[in-house]
């Protein structure tokens, strides 16, 4: 997208592939295709001392050891950098953090950070301090693709309220606790009210949610479909009444961000980044525990017109914070500030 605004953009990478244009791949042969490379920081001085970049854009997760190292080489040759943070701290991640500012006084670098929402913002800020500004850029979303302008679905009498979840099926996402969320949703809604539960994705805790639904005898109403391509994701959210992302440290959630802008009501945790674009009674609603969670999938399987609501206002209106030109223009205003220390 940066490309196509007329950017000349160029990517350096520790992550083995296929031969791209303008992307450098710094690769070192090391056990399980780490994305890592001890001799970085040389390599990267290299390219960037070379290339002479008017910016250094780097992306980071909580560890990313190569990112790191591109930051390094570029306050090294005196470049402009503007770090974005694409996961959550939690506690001891923010510790590391703050044994690392006390070690390398990374806060003095004239660094510019960007997070992806609010919530991922604010413990990077309670590290960095003032000297670093950290901004919320969203995460981009062709929005178009994914709006439905179809009318509100209004299933008949009888047809089985369809929750949706998407999402890859590992531990930390705590997919067995949606399962749980589901069940106690079910205990929640009338019995003659039908539900039905889709949950897309695949990892290695598929398994353990096999044997949870045979288990609670809930195989009959909740499906493991597997992973699905991004058309069949748009299929499904067609057919979607309720759409749940529970995870707690969801730094973005950007799944839910296209469910929203399929016109589908979300529920999420109040806690994570999900809260930037679901507001509660707008476009879904929020929960701060497992227990407010279960309760809002239920109100919203019970009140057919609540959820029709909240579909009608995502159909009509537009996520703009997550469009690809307004987060492109917030990129560049964090490039100006990087390179002008304003």
């Amino acid at each position: 997208m940066q490309r196509e605004a007329g950017h000349d953009v160029e990517v350096a990478t520790a992550t083995p592939g296929e031969s791209l244009p303008g992307v450098h791949r710094i690769i070192a042969k090391l056990p399980f295709d780490l994305p890592v490379h001890p001799f970085g920081v040389g390599h990267l001085l290299r390219l960037m001392t070379a290339r002479r970049p008017d910016v250094v854009h780097v992306h980071t997760g909580a560890v990313s050891p190569f990112a790191w190292m591109g930051v390094r080489a570029a306050v090294r040759v005196g470049l402009p950098v503007v770090v974005t943070v694409h996961s959550m701290w939690d506690p001891v991640t923010r510790e590391v953090y703050r044994g690392l500012r006390l070690l390398f006084e990374w806060h003095r670098w004239g660094l510019v950070g960007t997070a992806v929402s609010e919530a991922a913002a604010l413990p990077i800020r309670a590290v960095a301090g003032r000297r670093v500004p950290v901004h919320v850029v969203s995460n981009g979303l062709d929005v178009s693709g994914w709006r439905s302008l179809d009318p509100v679905r209004r299933e008949p009498d009888g047809e089985p309220v369809h929750v949706v979840a998407v999402g890859r099926l590992a531990p930390r996402k705590q997919p067995v606790r949606l399962l749980k969320l589901l069940k106690e949703t079910r205990a929640q809604v009338p019995q003659e009210t039908p539900i039905r539960a889709t949950v897309v994705g695949d990892g290695p805790a598929r398994s353990q949610m096999e044997r949870y639904l045979r288990a609670n005898e809930m195989s009959d109403w909740v499906s493991l479909p597997g992973r699905y391509s991004r058309d069949q994701i748009r299929e499904l959210l067609t057919s979607a009444d309720v759409f749940v992302a529970p995870a707690p440290r969801e730094s973005f959630g950007l799944a839910a961000l296209e469910a929203r802008s399929a016109g589908v009501p979300v529920v999420a945790r109040a806690q994570s980044g999900v809260a930037d674009f679901v507001r509660p009674g707008k476009e879904g609603l929020l929960g701060r525990s497992f227990e407010e969670l279960a309760a809002s999938v239920a109100r919203l399987i019970r009140d057919r017109e609540l959820r029709e609501s909240i579909a009608a206002h995502n159909r009509e209106t537009e996520p703009a914070r997550s469009s690809w030109p307004v987060v492109l223009e917030g990129f560049e205003r964090c490039y100006e500030q990087a390179r002008t220390g304003r």
